[in-house]
């Protein structure tokens, strides 16, 4: 007999270690297998999945450092300080951003430990269920649960015939350890991945073409906020993003790459020195058993669950990037928290109409609920309130004034149906919008709150305020 357990997860990313942890504090015998190490020096695998090693965490330190690096260049003399030539030192950037990863998925052993989730290190693989229990192979034991949550992931979608090697060719995980200032930097994908990363590096010196095969930037976003962004990323920062984009060849060199590509009626070639590829994100469906059991997986490779992430099969869960939906390390950390919940015979609960996105270039972008050409398409009848940073007095004083929050509130019911943020902190501000929309608030009652002066979250409420045509300041 193997080792046996009320629930075993696989997968320690957000959506699986959030869900080992939940259902271990709820009284549940709970073990998360995890096999991936992201080149841990020792060896030992790592918790925190792409998100904390090669994803959300490690690209927001450097997101941060460059940031510092561009305003001490460009904007610190606007405040009277005079810094001289300001240089930057890209071996200590990358080290620091390894050291907060470091930091974060050791953390996540400390919290199994605190909450006594059992780790068990190696591939965990479906191998049959007996007795009303699933059996699982990790590293050649057999382990016994009497539910299973899959939380498998995601991984880098690759292009057919541009080989991937992390060096000169990167996808995410490549792009966060470069060596050098690359002198010029192709980037195949203008979301956001493209975008965050892409701006990384042209702050510190790159000449950055982004190659985008969409026809419209930022297709997902409010209109209005999309407009805005390609205003100020193309003519103020100097990205050089080209839009429906069919790229036809990449081939790599000793000095670098070159991609030939079709734009409209004409064919193009750009040469670089790096080249990242972020073209999306497909799901981790192929190696864990899910034929041999019978798991219903659909076309895209996504893990076919219903409103509460349950699937096919009985006490089978799955959470995350490998189930449809937004491909987001809060959502997937919300359905963690639902499914132990509703193992434990709670009422879990995820409102997929209250998921905040955001992009972390800068300016920021946020937005939660319907955009504006969504509301039109839907035929619903809406109000809006659109308040421009350049009115508020925080944001006059931070010397950062790009950008606007814009409210869409139902014409009959006030109620607010989505909230675009594009300006400094827009990360931060969009969680009052998540907190009004959660509990089906209105204009009216976002506009009775006192905000706090000066703040920039003063502009949200002049956007509640401005639904109704009454704005104070603006």
């Amino acid at each position: 007999m193997g080792k046996q357990f009320d629930v075993v997860v696989i997968g320690g990313g957000p959506g699986g270690y959030i869900a080992a942890i939940r259902a271990a504090q709820l009284g549940l015998a709970t073990a998360c297998i995890e096999s991936e190490s992201y080149a841990d020096p020792k060896g030992q695998v790592r918790l925190g999945g792409t998100c904390l090693n090669v994803g959300c965490i490690p690209s927001k330190a450097l997101l941060q450092s460059s940031e510092f690096f561009d305003q001490a260049n460009h904007s610190f003399v606007m405040h009277g300080i005079s810094t001289g030539k300001v240089s930057m030192d890209v071996a200590a950037m990358v080290k620091r951003k390894d050291n907060i990863v470091d930091q974060l998925t050791s953390g996540i052993r400390g919290l199994f430990k605190k909450n006594k989730v059992t780790l068990l290190p190696g591939h965990g693989r479906f191998v049959g269920r007996e007795n009303e229990r699933w059996l699982l192979d990790v590293n050649g034991e057999t382990v016994e649960a009497t539910h299973v949550v899959v939380a498998t992931g995601s991984k880098a979608r690759h292009l057919p015939g541009i080989p991937v090697d992390n060096k000169i060719i990167c996808d995410n995980t490549g792009a966060l350890s470069f060596d050098s200032v690359p002198k010029r930097l192709g980037v195949i994908g203008a979301g956001v991945i493209g975008l965050e990363l892409g701006s990384v590096w042209k702050r510190l010196g790159s000449e950055v073409t982004i190659l985008e095969a969409m026809p419209d930037f930022l297709a997902a976003a409010d209109a209005a906020v999309a407009k805005e962004a390609w205003k100020v990323f193309t003519q103020k920062q100097g990205l050089n993003i080209q839009l429906g984009v069919k790229i036809t060849a990449v081939e790599q060199g000793k000095k670098g790459v070159k991609i030939s590509y079709e734009s409209g009626d004409e064919l193009k070639m750009l040469e670089c020195d790096r080249l990242i590829v972020s073209v999306g994100r497909v799901p981790n469906s192929d190696n864990f058993g899910a034929a041999e059991i019978g798991l219903v997986i659909n076309d895209r490779g996504y893990v076919v669950v219903d409103e509460h992430c349950r699937t096919n099969l009985p006490n089978v869960w799955a959470v995350g990037d490998v189930v449809p939906g937004p491909m987001l390390a809060h959502k997937g950390m919300e359905e963690g928290v639902m499914v132990a919940e509703c193992i434990a015979g709670q009422k879990g609960h995820v409102n997929y109409d209250a998921i905040p996105w955001v992009i972390y270039t800068h300016p920021e972008i946020a937005w939660v609920g319907k955009t504006e050409q969504q509301l039109k398409n839907q035929g619903i009848e809406y109000r809006i309130g659109q308040i421009p940073f350049a009115a508020n007095g925080r944001a006059l004083g931070q010397g950062d004034t790009t950008g606007f929050i814009k409210m869409l509130a139902c014409s009959q019911t006030d109620r607010v149906l989505g909230v675009h943020i594009i300006g400094n902190n827009a990360s931060e501000l969009i969680a009052e919008a998540v907190t009004a929309m959660e509990f089906s608030a209105s204009s009216e009652d976002i506009a009775r709150i006192c905000h706090a002066h000066p703040t920039l979250s003063e502009v949200m409420h002049e956007a509640a305020l401005a639904v109704d045509k009454r704005p104070l300041h603006f």
